[in-house]
Formats: C-alpha cells, sequence, structure tokens
C-alpha cells in the first residue's frame, strides 16, 4: 500500500492505493473505498480511467461532497466527480428543463449541469470552489 496526501481546491485528501488486480485497484480516499478501473495499456504504466466508483454508499463531510442516499427523483447530481466552478441559480429561481443550473470542472473540460425538468429551485446543495464526487446531491428541483 502507498499512502499520498493531495491538497485540491485548498481540501486536503489522503489517498491511499491498495491492490491492483489487472486494471483494477483499490483506492481510498479519505477513508472511502473506490475501485479505479485503469486504461489497459502495452507500457508496464497504467493510466487511470475517468471513472471512479464507490465500493460502499459515503457519508457527506464538510471538505468533500459525497453522494447521499436521500436524493430523490428531483435531486440534479453530479455526472462525474469535479470541482463545482458556477452556481447559476439560487434557492427559488424558476427553471426550465435544459437550463444550465451550474459549471462542473472534471479534467480540465467545463461541463453545463442542466435541470431536467421545469420547477423551482428548491436547494442547492454546493457552493462555488467545493469539490464533488460522481453521484452527490446538487440541487433539488421542485
Amino acid at each position: 500500500m502507498k499512502d499520498y496526501k493531495y491538497t485540491i481546491n485548498g481540501n486536503i485528501y489522503k489517498v491511499t492505493i491498495g491492490d491492483i488486480e489487472e486494471n483494477v485497484a483499490h483506492v481510498e480516499v479519505n477513508g472511502t473505498p473506490y475501485l479505479v478501473e485503469m486504461e489497459k495499456v502495452v507500457k508496464t504504466v497504467a493510466k487511470p480511467v475517468v471513472k471512479a466508483r464507490p465500493t460502499t454508499p459515503a457519508a457527506p463531510t464538510t471538505q468533500l461532497n459525497r453522494p447521499s442516499a436521500a436524493a430523490g427523483a428531483g435531486t440534479i447530481k453530479s455526472p462525474l466527480p469535479g470541482v463545482i466552478l458556477n452556481v447559476k441559480v439560487n434557492v427559488g429561481d424558476t427553471v426550465k428543463k435544459g437550463d444550465t443550473i451550474m459549471i462542473l470542472e472534471a479534467m480540465k473540460m467545463e461541463n453545463a449541469i442542466k435541470a431536467d425538468r421545469d420547477g423551482k429551485i428548491a436547494s442547492i446543495s454546493v457552493k462555488q470552489g467545493e469539490s464533488v464526487l460522481e453521484g452527490a446531491a446538487l440541487a433539488t428541483i421542485e
């Protein structure tokens, strides 16, 4: 096992890389285990693939917004891990399906997070500069 400590946007992450079986690495980030699928390459060095998936449900913390089991049908979730660059709506705003509600940066690319239905913003679970994991609740539309 190898332990690393990273600081990303002011947030500290303790990363432990455990066993690597074929192209799957067992990784733990701040105590949450993940299976990270890596690209199979001819070289002896493996490159990580974009998608990491939790092996167990995660609880919210102040440093990292993690997926919530209570996320319901009106909840907009993060499609991938990243950093919230801009929240374009406020609680109480009316949105139409397809309206951009926030911008998520992942892998040096900006991704528009759009409303999946018409409605009113009931809650916003993240703020600008916050790191989120895939599946984390970002906002709720009622």
